[in-house]
């Protein structure tokens, strides 16, 4: 999914929802190709610590969101997704379904076998929705409108936060360690009753780190700074523009609805190279507040990174 870089960076910067309605047929998911980045390190998380990855609160029942995400996902992209008889759920192009018994049994075009090892290490009980995070390079979360939480979670590639941290919380308690959250906390249980209801909307947020990797759990981060002997050249060389788009389906008659998170990551150099884009991410980066520049870690470099998008957007 393309990152829309004219809407989402903007100057002053403001943490803000910035919620826009999706296009109508506009799609929502990335199917994962055999090899691919995203399938890749969701398949690595999975399987080294499934448990920071695939979350639930206790008493909460997340089969309506699956089943309209399956719905959603198989009418979206029935070439890599396929709903069979008794429950069955097949990911074409992984070579691998699963059956209403929670079975992960190899389909006859053949599968990649750590996927399968993979699936066969998980509780029966999250296998039939591991495959589907699987098949699609978007994580996903279940948000609830009426209790404004997030019970259900199964975030492989999470930006600088713990997917631990957030099941089960209220949306302000969520949006707690945002800098400058007031706009979000304020709009939170709002925001979450709009979203659950029948339309379709979706936002992006961005950051400039120097974390390559798509999963960026705290736990699995080099905790180091920004090196201080770098020049401009130097860390933009080490900088990565870190994109997400975020779209929510919504589940029929729940108040309920399907977060959707599609991460991206590339060199920053690569990212920005029209001059016009340089010029707006220079805005954004310089008019975000101290507050915000050490939330994002951009203290320490922010007059480096400022110097490097000048120089480039001349």
């Amino acid at each position: 999914m393309a990152f829309d870089f004219q809407h989402a960076v903007s100057a002053p910067f403001r943490m803000q929802p910035g919620l826009r309605r999706l296009a109508p047929g506009a799609a929502q998911l990335s199917p994962s190709r055999p090899g691919s980045r995203h399938l890749h390190e969701k398949l690595a998380a999975l399987t080294m610590a499934p448990h920071e990855v695939l979350l639930q609160q206790p008493g909460f029942d997340p089969a309506p969101a699956l089943a309209a995400l399956e719905e959603h996902a198989c009418g979206e992209h029935p070439d890599a997704l396929q709903a069979g008889v008794q429950g069955r759920l097949h990911a074409r192009w992984l070579g691998w379904s699963i059956d209403a018994q929670g079975l992960a049994p190899q389909d006859d075009g053949g599968g990649a076998a750590e996927i399968g090892r993979c699936l066969q290490a998980l509780p029966p009980a999250w296998r039939r929705a591991a495959l589907l995070a699987l098949a699609f390079a978007e994580d996903f979360a279940i948000v609830d409108g009426r209790s404004a939480t997030i019970p259900w979670l199964a975030v492989a590639l999470p930006s600088h936060w713990s997917p631990a941290d957030k099941v089960g919380r209220h949306f302000a308690e969520v949006h707690a360690p945002v800098a400058d959250n007031q706009l979000l906390i304020t709009a939170g249980e709002h925001l979450m009753r709009l979203v659950t209801r029948e339309e379709r909307w979706e936002r992006f947020v961005w950051n400039i780190t120097r974390h390559p990797p798509l999963n960026n759990h705290p736990a699995r981060l080099d905790p180091a700074p920004w090196p201080a002997a770098l020049d401009a050249d130097g860390i933009a060389a080490l900088a990565c523009f870190r994109t997400e788009r975020q779209t929510f389906i919504p589940v029929p008659g729940a108040l309920q609805a399907v977060f959707t998170i599609h991460v991206e990551s590339e060199p920053l150099a690569d990212a920005i190279a029209a001059p016009a884009e340089a010029a707006l991410l220079h805005e954004a980066l310089a008019t975000m507040s101290p507050a915000v520049l050490a939330y994002r870690s951009l203290a320490d470099v922010q007059q480096r990174l400022l110097a490097w998008l000048a120089a480039r957007r001349a």
